[in-house]
């Protein structure tokens, strides 16, 4: 925005320069010309007595030799024949011929057609002559020749031109300078009010923005101030409220381990048991996590190896599909793959996967886990032989999930949420099995969360939480 004003002013400013200096300019060099002829116009003026007194050669010499343009040698005049011709061999016979005095620059079809009354003014070799008529006391016009050299007509344009100039481009500088001003005390609060928006995103919740500036970033930097404000007090409400709920679980998960501890002997039992147990450890977490502070800088990620994870998880899942009598494939798993994400968190987004299995496609419909793994990326592919997922967008917005009854749409924005921690993604189409295929691909290196610029790609099938 700073450098946008600047150039603009430039412009303008220049365009108004030019507008002004130019003409100012052409104005001078034709003052400059009318003063020079107006000077040549004077000099000639002072031999018009001598004219009118005598046309005697020797006179005329000696008027243009004290002009202070005959003594440069610009001046000179052009005597026409006076009277009738006198005899020969007389006195007077050249006093009535036409002869010039001084030197004569002029072509002599000007000069006849200044005796006929009329000023001229000519180019010369070097300059201009101005050629201006004097009546005689016989009727005719003597032509009085001035010269003007360039010099003469250009004296002091290059002065002016030079000065307006300099005058211009301080303008242009001053009209710069002021603009560059102007824009920083735009620019300077815009900018401030962008880093604190970033900070904010970034979890830096007790940012805030100085409010100067012109009115409306002024206004700019309340809103922002008080929608920080609001935030904060949203996720203390939330925190406060996600503890309360979490603690009030407490209760019925301490009935239900007391009667898992009565069950006995089993691997029914023994699942149950663990089943509780786990629900127990994820309320504990949920309320650590919803009692700490947010505005804290986060602790780095130690990572897990998720083919560990996913043997462990595949472990219990068994279990519950030969119940159901589900055919169940795992591969890839055999090796070490790790990942930049909280064992918890990868457990939590491969129960969403798999659990969307069981809740959403008939008993005995088989499933299979394929991992592939290299040096840059780890890629979870859950794939089934349901009917398919008939809306992937739905599917994989927080919400939004169209599984039927029970489904909160958070099941697979958990496990998006997971992939773009390490800059990965999620994708859903149509496995092998002739069902869904959920395709989670996670970085290895943790780049960091993408940024949603486009629509997230997908491939048509079921939709689910």
């Amino acid at each position: 925005m700073r450098w946008a004003l600047v150039k603009v002013s430039l412009a303008v400013t220049v365009m108004v320069v030019l507008a002004f200096a130019v003409p100012l300019g052409l104005v001078v060099k034709e003052l400059a010309r009318d003063r020079a002829f107006t000077d040549a116009e004077r000099q000639a003026a002072q031999i018009r007595p001598a004219l009118a007194i005598t046309t005697d050669r020797a006179q005329l010499e000696r008027a243009v030799a004290s002009s202070q343009a005959g003594e440069v040698g610009r001046l000179a005049v052009h005597v026409p024949p006076t009277g009738d011709a006198p005899a020969p061999g007389g006195a007077n016979a050249e006093a009535h011929e036409a002869y010039d005095v001084g030197r004569s620059r002029a072509d002599p079809r000007h000069v006849e057609t200044a005796r006929r009354g009329r000023s001229v003014i000519t180019a010369v070799p070097g300059g201009y002559a101005l050629l201006q008529p004097t009546a005689l006391n016989a009727g005719e016009f003597a032509v009085v020749e001035v010269y003007v050299p360039h010099d003469a007509v250009d004296n002091g344009v290059t002065t002016s031109w030079l000065v307006l100039a300099g005058v211009g481009l301080a303008l242009v500088a001053g009209s710069v300078a002021t603009a560059d001003r102007l824009g920083l005390r735009l620019v300077r609060p815009a900018e401030r009010l962008a880093r604190a928006a970033v900070q904010l995103g970034e979890g830096r919740l007790d940012v805030r923005v100085r409010e100067d500036g012109p009115a409306e970033l002024r206004a700019a930097a309340v809103a922002f101030n008080s929608m920080a404000d609001d935030i904060v007090q949203l996720l203390t409400s939330e925190r406060e409220l996600a503890a309360d709920l979490s603690h009030r679980l407490r209760t019925p998960l301490t009935v239900l381990r007391l009667n898992a501890a009565s069950l006995g002997d089993g691997p029914v039992a023994e699942q149950t048991r663990t089943a509780v147990a786990q629900l127990e450890n994820e309320v504990d977490q949920l309320i650590r996590a919803a009692r700490e502070d947010r505005r804290q800088k986060p602790q780095p990620t130690l990572g897990c190896d998720a083919c560990e994870v996913i043997r462990d998880r595949m472990g219990f899942w068994s279990a519950l599909a030969e119940d159901e009598g589900r055919t169940v494939r795992l591969a890839g798993v055999d090796a070490t793959a790790r990942v930049p994400v909280a064992r918890g968190e990868l457990a939590a987004a491969l129960d969403a996967m798999l659990g969307n299995v069981f809740r959403h496609t008939p008993e005995g419909t088989a499933f299979a886990v394929d991992v592939h793994h290299s040096k840059d990326a780890v890629i979870v592919l859950v794939s089934d032989a349901g009917p398919g997922i008939a809306d992937p967008g739905a599917a994989l917005r927080r919400g939004h999930g169209a599984g039927g009854a029970g489904s909160t749409g958070l099941g697979l924005d958990i496990v998006r949420r997971v992939a773009e921690s390490t800059g990965g993604d999620v994708r859903i189409g149509r496995s092998v099995l002739g069902g869904a295929e959920v395709r989670v691909w996670l970085s290895a290196e943790g780049t960091g969360p993408r940024r949603r610029t486009g629509r997230r790609r997908v491939r048509r099938g079921r939709t689910r939480q």
